[in-house]
């Protein structure tokens, strides 16, 4: 049964005072004989030449952006270049104490970032892995372009093949990391612990938590990091994140051995400007950004503000924190000080800072001032860093030469874009270990209570059965998610009341005596972090299933689903997958901020996967195949049929696992007179209209229930109107901007010569959904149905419009824009 927490208001409301732990202000003592011990000359010096390889790549890119060559190489181009010169010591710094395990989530300005993770992993690999790695990504297509002519070790190799592969990315190239779909801001190379960089401000903040509960959950080695700027701070998505991130929960409910809290540090590259805002007096009240730890949770995050200008202090700082999260007592905020000395991007001409205040900072480059450190303690002499310079600008020319070369480095073509849209397989499970349940699925009482339920709707003689007697929608998602839940070890499940509560809908009553909390927990009200989270859980390896409590609510997880779930996929050319699928409960009843269906919206992004079943038997048989798949789906839910039997499916709806074929729309009735198509819960009076139209005026009324949003199968559709010649389209979503246009516009280019008249498309009024008592001004009746018929496609003998359905009325609410 779940555990409680008490809240007793003894304790509550007992007088005191929030003391407040300091935090740490660039804290790290430098002494050179105890980091030459620790490091080693060599180590000392590697430091130095990542930094410098970093250096000539950005300003490589600066050139090039600028002045259209390098070093006498010619190339326009054409996307963005957000430079980090001047960072290089923070990023080498943070990922010099890393393993391969520890994985790098970084924003738009990480090319510094991608480099360093990786040459902190080949730094560390075995050259044997070094080269298995090479052969075995894409193919071996990257490592074919740099290995040509190689004759010195595999790790200078793997160093060509670390910064071809970025740079050939940036140029949007075949053989970049992501064939060029991810680009200078999305780039990444998995096998060395590079993840996703994001090009929304704080996108990662969200999900790098997911990543990092993907690893908790299922045990795996490693920590996450979150690079994000220091203007992130004032982004959602960041703010949730780490609220999700410091739940009490790992502690107080989570089994001990799970091992704490999710291990995610939350870096702030704070470089004090977010483009040509000044966080640190303008734009942000903080003073100092790790001061914010302090309003997360009593250890303050554990945050520290740390000289991002040292690498050694930023190495040191790293190993600290990453044993805090090992030990499951995060998570980390560090504010790490740095300063990009070039503009936000090569066009930027950097007017909201005075010269002066780029000066001082140059005056302080990292380069230079950790060379004169090493240079003074006698590692190097003055020849070592020339001759580095000299190195750098030898092999970035080298790769520049390869990136440019049309030949070597192609680009892809429309149709390889097309086919990563979408992964497109079936994975009964994503970790071969046995799912930890705490009740079989046979044990478990719910499911024990369905042998006592009809299955079918409706008695021998015809009769609805009640309520209290039928196996109802909501039963059928029940089924879906405990089978999956028993099959794959990976799934986790999370939302606003999932657990303890039986999820807002009663669908996951039973799930919490059947599961650990570490694989059904409640999350904060923050829907961003819901679906941002379940993005990162998803594509580091693992199955999610996170909930919208009513459909509105996308707007606060709006990022989290068009920009970041239905993207990944295609932006890593097919690396990564998607198996996320976002349960969205369309609402009624609840007035103007909860009643909305927001299906079309979901409809014109590219990239997800949209399913709307509107019976327990596809209710079942769909979330079944979303639970199977690799792609991001928004799997819709009419709360109007929560507790509805099966109708259509006259062996109601099986015991046993079965699917409902991909984008396949349902016949519910057949006929020849008209076809009516609907999504989701308008599907019941359109049979009732049907149903009138047959009895009363003798029509013949063909209804298929689309079901799936994307993708879908127009032909049976086509053939429908070839034989009808007259179509209507109803949902429950308003009118204007509906799908149902794009379908009725398919549908008359695919049969134009068979309609009779234009199709017809009836949706919710363009209005606030009002309240339950007037929802029948508002929702698609019956009667719109029949009278949009008779105004629009055929006129019916005898019949009364009841609602006004004409081209007039589409003209004046147009016109009045509503």
């Amino acid at each position: 049964m779940p555990k409680s927490i008490l809240v007793d208001p003894a304790r509550v409301r007992k007088p005191g005072k929030i003391k407040i732990k300091d935090i740490p202000v660039n804290a790290y003592e430098g002494n050179f004989e105890k980091e030459k011990k620790k490091y080693g000359v060599d180590g000392l010096k590697t430091i130095y030449r990542d930094m410098a390889y970093i250096r000539e790549f950005e300003t490589m890119l600066d050139q090039i952006k600028k002045m259209g060559s390098y070093q006498g190489i010619e190339y326009n181009h054409k996307g963005p270049a957000h430079l980090s010169i001047g960072q290089e010591s923070a990023a080498v710094g943070q990922c010099y104490n890393l393993d391969v395990a520890d994985q790098l989530f970084g924003s738009h300005r990480s090319h510094g970032e991608i480099l360093a993770k990786c040459f902190s992993a080949v730094h560390k690999l075995p050259e044997k892995e070094l080269m298995s790695i090479m052969e075995s990504f894409m193919g071996g297509a990257t490592l074919k372009v740099v290995e040509a002519g190689h004759t010195g070790p595999v790790r200078e190799l793997a160093e060509k093949f670390v910064l071809y592969g970025t740079l050939a990315e940036i140029f949007a190239k075949e053989t970049g990391f992501n064939k060029g779909l991810g680009g200078s801001m999305h780039t990444f190379f998995t096998p060395f612990g590079s993840m996703p960089n994001n090009a929304i401000v704080g996108g990662s903040g969200d999900i790098s938590v997911g990543a990092a509960l993907f690893k908790r959950i299922n045990r795996k080695p490693g920590i996450v990091i979150a690079n994000i700027g220091d203007a992130s701070m004032g982004c959602g998505p960041v703010w949730e994140g780490m609220m999700m991130a410091a739940m009490d929960q790992y502690r107080t409910l989570w089994d001990k051995e799970i091992g704490g809290a999710p291990p995610v540090l939350i870096n702030f590259f704070n470089n004090f400007y977010g483009m040509g805002g000044q966080t640190s007096g303008e734009t942000m009240g903080y003073e100092i950004l790790a001061r914010v730890g302090a309003g997360v949770n009593p250890e303050n995050m554990h945050a520290e503000r740390v000289d991002g200008y040292n690498p050694l202090a930023v190495a040191e700082a790293i190993e600290r924190k990453k044993k805090i999260l090992t030990e499951g007592k995060g998570p980390v905020l560090l504010d790490t000080i740095t300063y990009r000395l070039s503009g936000h991007s090569p066009s930027d001409a950097s007017s909201y800072r005075t010269k002066e205040e780029v000066e001082l900072w140059e005056a302080n480059d990292c380069i230079a001032g950790y060379g004169s450190y090493l240079r003074e303690n006698g590692a190097v002499d003055q020849g070592y860093l020339d001759a580095i310079s000299e190195e750098t600008r030898q092999k970035i020319r080298q790769i520049v030469e390869l990136a440019v070369d049309m030949e070597k480095s192609p680009r892809v073509g429309g149709q390889f874009i097309e086919s990563v849209m979408f992964s497109d397989e079936k994975i009964e499970k994503f970790d071969d270990r046995e799912p930890e349940m705490l009740l079989s699925y046979d044990e478990n009482p719910r499911i024990q209570s369905f042998a006592r339920k009809s299955r079918y709707g409706f008695d021998e003689n015809g009769k609805r059965l009640s309520a209290a007697k039928i196996f109802a929608y909501r039963d059928a998602l029940f089924e879906a998610m405990l089978y999956r839940f028993s099959i794959d070890p990976t799934m986790a499940a999370w939302g606003e009341e999932n657990r303890d509560w039986g999820g807002a809908f009663a669908v996951y009553r039973g799930l919490t005596e059947a599961l650990p909390y570490h694989r059904l927990f409640n999350s904060p009200i923050s829907e961003g972090a819901i679906v941002g989270s379940g993005v990162g859980y998803a594509l580091a390896g693992g199955r999610a299933v996170v909930e919208l409590m009513y459909c509105d609510f996308m707007g606060r997880a709006g990022d989290e689903i068009f920009n970041q779930a239905a993207k990944w996929q295609s932006m890593s050319a097919g690396i990564l997958k998607m198996p996320l699928t976002v349960r969205v409960s369309v609402g009624a009843k609840y007035g103007a901020q909860h009643s909305q269906d927001w299906t079309s919206l979901v409809a014109h992004i590219p990239g997800l996967k949209a399913m709307f079943p509107a019976t327990p038997y596809d209710a079942k048989g769909m979330l079944n195949l979303a639970l199977r798949g690799t792609d991001p789906v928004i799997f819709f839910e009419s709360q109007k049929l929560y507790g509805i039997g099966e109708e259509f499916v006259a062996e109601g709806v099986p015991e046993g696992y079965y699917e409902i074929p991909e984008g396949e729309p349902a016949l519910r009735k057949s006929g020849k007179d008209l076809t009516i198509c609907t999504i989701g819960a308008t599907l019941y009076p359109a049979m009732e209209a049907a149903a009138e139209l047959e009895e009363k005026h003798g029509l013949s009324v063909e209804v298929w229930d689309l079901r799936f949003i994307n993708p879908l199968n127009y032909e049976p559709l086509v053939e429908s109107v070839k034989k009808t010649g007259k179509l209507l389209l109803a949902s429950d979503a308003c009118e204007r901007g509906s799908f149902l246009h794009t379908v009725a516009s398919n549908l008359t280019t695919l049969s134009f010569d068979y309609l009779d008249s234009p199709p017809a498309i009836v949706g919710s009024r363009n209005w606030i959904s009002p309240a339950a008592e007037m929802e029948e001004l508002f929702f698609p009746q019956k009667a719109w149905l029949i009278d949009a018929i008779h105004e629009r496609i055929m006129p019916l003998a005898g019949h009364e419009p009841r609602t006004v359905a004409t081209t007039g009325e589409i003209l004046r609410r147009n016109r009045l824009g509503v």
